[in-house]
């Protein structure tokens, strides 16, 4: 028997590829020496009605091949004139509004697309951008949540104090167990803006083909399959004329599973009506000020709770700061309000927020997706309560865990899906203890005080998580064993640097009995999987992996039903091994699986000997059908994976940092990360999904924030201002272990790991923070300047 490659730390299959820099991204794609190129102008303003656009300067330029405002999109089509779609419509979403592909009378962010231009080459058609005139007549701006709770100016003049939706959920009854508690206390956090910054931005190519009467399209997306539906409504054209390629993709990140962008679909209207191929590629300013942010929340808490820190009450507010416009509806202060609970079970539970409208760049999931401002409002909780009772902080957490043997755990909530917040599976206090250990929690406080004794600030913080992941509604998966015997597998959901092509090859390898070597796995191709979802939130492996291995279980036993005939044995005496169907304990007699390929589909002509051997004539008993009635031909297998609900991974991370007394700059001496995604298809993928989620974590906890005025304008919008991690800012070593406690709703007891590094980073470095310097942390992320003018306002020394 062959090794099973499930658990194993097989070595990605892409990176060879990727390191001797053959990866093909979208503005990579050659579509001919006839392609043009396009450019957008982009609002200068936050809010302003638009009075006139003139583009008769642009329209005689040698090169320039077409000009496109709202007017010539209305023009087209009733479809194309219509907002973009509101793509997760929800009932407490009372004022979901989404943005015009070009804005139609009004502007309400900087960066708001209005005319699109083609021509020869980007130099020109930034050129002729420039040359486009607009009379604008200015609003006033609204910036920040206050600023839209406050609603002395609106953002969209039908939506009354701004607000886009208001949403509640109860356990119980927090206010009254809260009044009645022996302790209680309130808390005040925010959270600022930031934002993911992928190495490639967004782009979109696209080719009509007249003879064929069909539409090839590339883009960088996370849902190639979702891309397809929106083009092929707003374009009037039939699902099954168009096709959506997802090439490789420098990241993703969550802002490219919103879709369509205006370009996806002002690309290929613009080559479809002139009859060339077009690009766009966004520039980095560009992706600064018209993708999509995410992070921003300011928290109110209320909590009350008894001697031993156990929650009697927990009262949570929030107002939540989505932007202009609501593309993706409530989704992520949906998670922040449920995912905020963690390991946790507070006996009674409300949470209300509002979705409110600001002038800024619309929110769309990021990394995480609300859960790191449901970990932070927790852990601060958590910490704030163990500070006011005197007790260890993993000892308060460790009094409010769901044990073990309460699983599955209802919390009596509706998730992001649509389903109850069930908790599946899991083992909390085991993973504190290991984080404990890996940590050297109980060493602490000596080295603090050996540190103190040298002048130096040291401090330890954690925070605990647990992530919905996997949610469907499903994914499906086509295996097919060639009459060479390699494997083709196609997923329709996409790849943006997680290592599909290596953990869908092991789950192949595994079930049919197959080299590794021999599996190939395309992703995000409408024409190799037409139906898909998408990827994000930590979904890949739970969805298209379940898919691929149930998909492959059906492959192998047709293929096991084949070699039986062929052999003239029963099928429960077969076996697979590298590719080679033989009789258990009688390798002599065997057929590999290309042959079996072969007299999958038999043949009336002969092309090798193979074929000869399955040919109509050569199959044996005459009076037999070649193909038996209730399968088609071909050696494949397909099938549709739907979970009954998510499943929720866990994780805790701790880490030690010092503050320097003089210039307040934060240094991480330590950090570690225990966690829980289930069986491990790839330890050494998951690993490397934790180190970038951590550089990430770190990333929104000490550095990065989107900094408007009070104009509405992006003060930081280039690499020179807005600041990220370098490898010098991340830990050498990032200690990690782990446990795997197996999920019970999907074939293969896994659960998801995409988003474990980044969700507890801001909880973590603010309790840290605090424990080095002595006084609370509210407000995230804290840079030196901040936490040098934090001690400078409380005059406080440890």
């Amino acid at each position: 028997m062959t090794t099973k490659l499930m658990g194993q730390k097989v070595q990605r299959v892409e990176d060879q590829r990727f390191l001797r820099g053959q990866g093909r991204y979208v503005d990579d794609i050659a579509v001919g020496r006839d392609v043009l190129h396009a450019a957008v102008l982009r609002s200068p303003h936050a809010h302003a009605r638009i009075l006139d656009i003139d583009v008769s300067d642009v329209l005689d330029v040698d090169g320039v091949h077409a000009v496109y405002t709202y007017d010539d999109l209305a023009a087209f089509s009733t479809a194309m004139a219509e907002p973009l779609p509101l793509l997760i419509p929800h009932p407490a979403l009372t004022h979901g509004r989404t943005q015009y592909t070009l804005a139609k009378d009004e502007v309400n962010y900087v960066g708001e697309a209005i005319a699109f231009v083609v021509a020869e080459d980007r130099y020109l058609a930034e050129d002729a951008v420039g040359r486009i005139r607009v009379e604008y007549e200015l609003l006033p701006a609204v910036v920040g949540v206050d600023a839209a709770r406050a609603a002395e100016h609106l953002v969209h003049d039908d939506v009354p104090g701004n607000v886009g939706a208001r949403m509640e959920q109860n356990i119980g009854d927090a206010p009254t167990a809260i009044a009645t508690a022996p302790h209680r206390l309130e808390l005040d956090l925010t959270i600022e803006r930031s934002a993911c910054m992928p190495l490639e931005g967004r782009g979109t190519v696209a080719r009509w083909e007249p003879d064929l009467n069909r539409l090839q399209m590339w883009t960088s997306t996370q849902t190639s399959t979702g891309v397809r539906a929106a083009v092929a409504l707003k374009l009037g054209l039939d699902l099954g004329q168009v096709d959506v390629i997802t090439p490789d993709v420098g990241g993703g990140f969550g802002v490219k599973i919103n879709h369509p962008w205006p370009e996806e679909l002002l690309v290929p209207f613009a080559a479809r009506a002139l009859g060339r191929p077009v690009k766009f590629t966004e520039d980095r300013r560009e992706h600064f000020i018209s993708s999509a942010h995410e992070r921003g929340q300011v928290q109110h808490i209320e909590v009350g709770f008894d001697d031993d820190g156990r929650l009697l009450g927990l009262n949570v507010e929030f107002w939540h700061d989505h932007g202009a416009y609501t593309p993706y509806g409530l989704i992520v202060p949906i998670i922040t309000s449920t995912q905020l609970l963690g390991p946790y079970k507070p006996q009674n539970y409300r949470v209300v927020f509002e979705s409110l409208y600001t002038n800024t760049v619309i929110v769309t999931p990021y990394r995480g997706a609300g859960r790191p401002q449901g970990c932070y409002a927790m852990e601060r909780t958590m910490d704030a309560i163990a500070k006011y009772l005197g007790k260890d902080r993993t000892e308060v957490r460790a009094a409010n865990f769901i044990q073990p043997d309460e699983f599955p755990y209802d919390h009596g909530l509706i998730f992001q899906d649509g389903r109850a917040l069930e908790y599946d599976s899991g083992d909390y206090p085991a993973l504190l203890e290991k984080l404990k250990k890996l940590i050297g929690w109980e060493q602490f406080p000596a080295f603090q005080k050996e540190m103190a004794a040298q002048g130096r600030r040291v401090g330890l913080g954690l925070a605990c998580y647990v992530e919905g992941t996997g949610v469907g509604p499903y994914e499906g998966a086509h295996v097919h064993i060639e009459t060479t015997g390699k494997v083709k597998v196609a997923t329709g959901l996409t790849t943006q640097g997680q290592g599909h092509a290596t953990v869908f090859a092991q789950l192949v390898a595994d079930e049919l009995g197959v080299k590794f070597d021999d599996v190939e796995v395309v992703t995000g191709d409408t024409r190799r999987m037409p139906y898909a979802v998408g990827t994000y939130a930590s979904r890949a492996a739970v969805m298209s992996g379940s898919a691929i291995h149930l998909a492959a279980k059906r492959a192998k036993e047709k293929a096991l039903r084949i070699a039986a005939e062929a052999l003239e044995v029963d099928v429960r005496d077969l076996e697979i091994v590298d590719g080679v169907v033989s009789v258990k304990g009688s390798p002599g007699s065997s057929i590999d699986l290309a042959t079996v390929s072969v007299l999958s589909n038999p043949l009336r002509y002969a092309f090798d000997e193979a074929s000869k051997a399955a040919t109509q004539f050569s199959v044996g008993d005459a009076r037999k059908p070649p193909v038996a009635e209730d399968e088609e031909p071909g050696l494949e297998g397909k099938d549709f994976y739907s979970p009954p609900h998510a499943t929720f991974a866990a994780g805790m991370h701790a880490a030690i940092v010092e503050t320097d007394p003089d210039t307040a700059e934060i240094t991480i001496v330590k950090y570690a990360v225990v966690h829980d995604c289930g069986h491990m298809i790839n330890p050494m993928i998951v690993e490397g999904q934790i180190h970038g989620g951590v550089a990430q974590g770190i990333g929104g906890a000490l550095y990065e924030r989107m900094a408007y005025d009070e104009s509405g304008q992006l003060l930081n919008a280039s690499f020179m201002d807005f600041l990220m991690p370098y490898v010098t800012e991340i830990p050498d070593d990032i200690d990690i272990d782990h446990l795997e406690t197996p999920s019970p709703l999907n074939p293969l007891g896994i659960k998801g790991a995409g988003e474990a590094g980044v969700i507890p980073a801001a909880a973590v470095f603010a309790a840290a923070i605090e424990d080095a310097e002595g006084f609370p942390i509210t407000a995230m992320p804290l840079s030196p300047s901040d936490l040098f003018a934090l001690r400078e306002t409380r005059g406080a020394t440890p």
